[in-house]
């Protein structure tokens, strides 16, 4: 039985994961949303302007409003500041499953927040709001991205055949990744 909670706070040892602000505009458009290093391997164009950053975080602060989105910004406790956005992108609640999908700045690479976050998210979906399946991909380039699911304990499934277009419009190969409700608690 799926009890949707919306996108509440998830903490973790180093990180608070929480709803966006339109007072994250700037550190988003600065951190992640402007930079191509970034969204190379993505489906979506970098931010040319904060206007652009703004009108999507009008819409990320309207969608809260339904008990089924989930989408956060990941705000390291030490920085203060968002770096990054994790998010279920694609939900299926008649076979409890869904998928997430995230980004962080170039700076804050290596650093293992990101695995650190898709975990702490991952137990809140399966845990708390009764999912059975959590699942993600990557651009198959991307390798940093499927070190991130399997340290976040995802286990890999094979390759999707120009699965997505991405950022340039070209149909690309990608690796994905899942984790059960019984991987948790076995």
């Amino acid at each position: 039985m799926m009890e949707h909670k919306g996108t509440i706070n998830i903490e973790t040892d180093r990180l608070l994961l929480r709803r966006f602000v339109i007072e994250d505009t700037v550190p988003m458009f600065k951190n992640w949303a402007s930079d191509s290093d970034v969204t190379t391997y993505l489906t979506w164009q970098p931010h040319e302007n904060v206007e652009a950053t703004k009108n999507i975080l009008n819409m990320w602060i309207e969608d809260y409003k339904s008990t089924d989105c989930y989408n956060w910004g990941i705000v390291p406790v030490d920085y203060g500041k968002v770096i990054g956005s994790i998010a279920v992108v694609n939900q299926n609640f008649d076979y409890a499953r869904c998928e997430v999908g995230y980004c962080i700045g170039k700076s804050f690479w290596g650093m293992g927040i990101m695995a650190e976050a898709l975990k702490g998210v991952i137990g809140f979906l399966i845990s708390e709001i009764g999912f059975n399946r959590v699942h993600a991909y990557h651009h198959i380039e991307n390798k940093g991205s499927g070190k991130v699911m399997l340290k976040a304990g995802m286990k890999y499934e094979g390759l999707l055949r120009e699965y997505v277009k991405n950022s340039s419009g070209i149909y690309t190969d990608c690796n994905m990744y899942s984790i059960l409700k019984k991987d948790l608690n076995p």
